[in-house]
């Protein structure tokens, strides 16, 4: 029988508490409070937990990740988690649950779409969600913090024996690293493959419809401004199991037609949740700052859209050089891993 832990490396306040019990509500669980209470969290259901100071930073959850991190790379391997952060100030709450994903992943944690609840100092977050279920802003919150808990508890893994996997890109072949990266990996991968090049077309970026524009389009699998990516991206998403984004840093953030593209799922979303499909990245920088673009894909897929998470999603190398991927050490063995990642 699979353990829960809940890692609280704060004093909770009384509404993270309130949040934790609509989480867990009959799960019995063990938790870890500092890194001397630290097991082996392998093969673990894990949620984390965070009353977030006002810098937003715990120094306490990051002597655990610290220690985590000791222990290898495998440290969190076949875990998955969930988050729930509360706070009484208005900012930070988002990018802690970013960050904590981030970690946690690079260790060999996955995490199942929209893992996160936060809860702000004024709960004005959760303002936008009073017309859908007229309830007051703390009873929307613990509400969903029972459908995060109950998608967690029952979330597993399946195998599919003849997976599908969309590529998505908008470089330029031969000078690109990126899609150089992407080709190295690609040939260790038997499955269905579909690639899409999105720098091909005029993508025009979401203008901010109306809701009820927005959705009426979306129960069509539609778009307002049409074009490529109702043409070809929406369908492929449908068909795909699991999507692999191939992105170049572009001062420390995604090319302009990715985030168009990101922005523009919002009206399928509308009809179509993404829990069952999995998200992947290929990440090269000239300099730095991989980390950073992989942690936008999280918040804006996995948190946002409902994309699964799976642990490793992120390959990520430095090469700014034309070609000077191919002399990144050890390159030839990530991609194979990574490729095998992808496959499993």
């Amino acid at each position: 029988m699979i353990e829960y832990y809940l890692i609280l490396p704060e004093e909770p306040s009384s509404f993270l508490n309130e949040m934790i019990n609509n989480t867990l509500e009959d799960i019995s669980y063990h938790i870890i409070r500092n890194v001397e209470e630290l097991p082996d969290l392998k093969n673990k259901k894990i949620i984390f937990a965070v009353e977030l100071p006002i810098t937003g930073e715990s120094s306490p959850l990051n002597n655990i990740f610290n220690t985590l991190f000791l222990r290898g790379k495998d440290a969190l391997l076949g875990s998955s988690a969930i988050v729930l952060v509360h706070s009484n100030y208005q900012m930070f709450t988002k990018t802690c649950a970013q960050s904590i994903i981030y970690k946690a992943n690079l260790l060999g944690c996955r995490f199942v779409g929209r893992p996160i609840v936060e809860a702000t100092g004024n709960l004005d977050n959760f303002i936008p969600l009073e017309k859908v279920y007229k309830l007051p802003l703390d009873e929307i919150c613990f509400k969903l913090c029972r459908e995060l808990g109950e998608r967690f508890i029952y979330d597993k893994v399946e195998e599919n024996k003849n997976p599908k996997l969309l590529a998505i890109h908008s470089s330029t072949r031969p000078k690109s690293n990126t899609l150089l990266l992407w080709d190295m990996v690609k040939k260790y991968l038997d499955m269905d493959i579909h690639e899409i090049n999105i720098g091909n077309g005029n993508i025009l970026d979401c203008r901010g419809c109306p809701y009820k524009t927005c959705k009426y389009y979306g129960s069509e699998g539609k778009c307002f401004y049409g074009g490529i990516v109702v043409e070809e991206v929406y369908p492929a998403i449908l068909e795909a199991d699991t999507l692999i984004f191939i992105c170049p840093n572009y001062n420390d953030m995604l090319g302009a037609n990715i985030v168009a593209l990101i922005n523009r799922l919002t009206a399928l979303f509308r009809k179509t949740k993404f829990y069952n499909k999995n998200i992947f990245t290929i990440i090269v920088s000239g300099h730095s700052g991989g980390d950073a673009l992989a942690k936008q894909l999280i918040s804006s897929l996995n948190i946002n859209k409902t994309f699964r998470l799976p642990a490793y999603f992120s390959l990520m190398a430095t090469a700014n050089d034309e070609n000077a991927i191919e002399s990144v050490p050890n390159i030839e063995n990530l991609a194979r891993d990574f490729a095998k990642n992808i496959v499993y």
